[in-house]
């Protein structure tokens, strides 16, 4: 039986579907924090498949070359300093009134007709350098004054909004999820940014504008007062004045050009060439993101009268979460390079290429199942990777390619927030819906995000 299970195709593939189920159980019904539930099937998966302990946790003397070292090492040491970086950055913009700046300016642009359409362009852009949460905190009072003064149902707001949030955090970084994938596939993030608006600007369209406007008609939401007395006294407390939209969105492209540039100078430059090595710096993701950082702490905070003692607060309260988001990624890494170690990679490539499913698809099918059976887009991103990754590793996937793959997993990360989401219930409470308006509006709407962003990412691997 041992021998069947570590060296069987068969066997291998079971080890591979208990490992999963192990984790689910765990994470669903033990309520095991993800990152221990990771690192402890990591660990059984090893011992099971037969790997030797100096292996997996290296010996009292060196411990550096083991699989649990490299496996939070290799991925923490790539997407570490762009996650803090990437909090950092969202946080000033928001402490500073960037995101009531950018919104207000639309929604004076487009008018109350448009105003859902201007909602939905400001979690767009907002989304880009901001947590999906803390958008719907900073941009929540906005929704409620705009549903208020267009006299109709607090759906036709909130939903665009929220479908521009939500595809950002999904598809683009310094959001956890892509670069993290990025980091374990090893993906250029230039080219992840480039996939990431091709699947998420089209997805966001269905459904934050056609979706959001058909069924904001149909599901009457009234702004509750509580709401609006909350917005109209926040709105009130503000003492700093707004600083200049073109700043706003000047901050936001800075790390977005350099990237790209980055990116497109590795392609269209000579080797050993001065520029491309310029290029190549400051296109480097912690290089760009410090950079912007760096403005918008000059810029938004200390030019427009915060201090430093307020900065350091604003920095400290802003990455005290992300310390949970990095282990859980980290272990993810360890669990991908257990996977990889025990050549479950190698069988199941094996058998996609036997049954002719593509990696795509299945990469989505697998994030779908994940998300919807544990809830955490970030947990079903990672741990997607982890099992996609020894597949992908000897099929000689160009950067385009593997940014897709990236784009699917993504896609799948997002279906059908329900109960055991936590945004489910933030998006429930913050604009007043039951739990039957939240399934019949945030969780289709999540769908359907999820179904044209996979539906994109499929069609474009057909061309590259």
């Amino acid at each position: 039986m041992i021998d069947w299970l570590q060296h069987s195709t068969g066997g291998l593939l079971t080890l591979s579907a208990l490992s999963i189920a192990l984790l689910l159980v765990l994470i669903i019904r033990v309520r095991v924090e993800p990152f221990i539930a990771l690192l402890i099937v990591g660990l059984l998966v090893a011992l099971a498949a037969g790997l030797p302990v100096e292996t997996l946790v290296g010996s009292a003397q060196k411990a550096s070359e083991s699989l649990v070292e490299k496996g939070f090492g290799g991925i923490l040491g790539h997407v570490a300093a762009i996650i803090g970086l990437g909090t950092l950055l969202g946080s000033i913009l928001e402490a500073s009134g960037g995101a009531e700046v950018l919104t207000r300016t639309l929604l004076r642009a487009f008018g109350e007709k448009r105003a859902p359409l201007a909602m939905g362009l400001a979690g767009l852009i907002f989304g880009v350098p901001v947590f999906f949460d803390i958008g719907i905190f900073v941009l929540a009072p906005l929704v409620y004054v705009a549903a208020k003064r267009g006299g109709r149902s607090i759906v036709l707001y909130a939903m665009p909004l929220l479908a521009g949030l939500s595809v950002m955090h999904a598809f683009m970084p310094p959001h956890p999820g892509p670069v993290a994938a990025a980091g374990l596939l090893h993906v250029s993030l230039g080219w992840i940014i480039i996939m990431g608006l091709a699947c998420a600007v089209p997805a966001w369209f269905i459904g934050g504008v056609l979706y959001s406007s058909w069924i904001g008609k149909r599901i009457t939401v009234p702004v509750p007062e509580e709401m609006l007395a909350a917005a109209e006294k926040a709105r009130g407390d503000e003492s700093r004045g707004e600083p200049p939209l073109s700043l706003v969105l000047g901050i936001i492209a800075v790390p977005l050009v350099l990237i790209l540039a980055g990116t497109f100078g590795s392609i269209l430059l000579p080797r050993g060439s001065a520029v491309l090595g310029v290029f190549t710096f400051f296109g480097t993701p912690a290089v760009a993101l410090t950079i912007a950082v760096l403005l918008a702490f000059w810029l938004l905070g200390f030019r427009r009268g915060m201090t430093r003692d307020q900065v350091g607060e604003l920095s400290a309260a802003s990455l005290r979460p992300v310390a949970m988001i990095l282990l859980v990624v980290g272990a993810g890494g360890f669990f991908g390079a257990v996977l990889a170690a025990t050549g479950v990679g190698k069988v199941l490539a094996t058998s996609l290429a036997d049954l002719g499913l593509p990696v795509v698809a299945l990469s989505y099918v697998i994030s779908c199942g994940l998300r919807i059976a544990q809830g955490s887009a970030t947990v079903a991103i990672v741990t997607t990777t982890g099992i996609v990754a020894p597949v992908v590793a000897d099929l000689g996937y160009s950067q385009p390619q593997l940014a897709l793959v990236v784009m699917a997993i993504a896609s799948g990360s997002i279906i059908a927030s329900h109960v055991n989401d936590g945004g489910f219930w933030i998006v429930s409470r913050y604009f007043g819906l039951s739990v039957k308006e939240t399934l019949q509006t945030w969780t289709v709407l999540e769908t359907i995000l999820s179904v044209v962003g996979f539906g994109m990412a499929a069609l474009l691997s057909v061309f590259v």
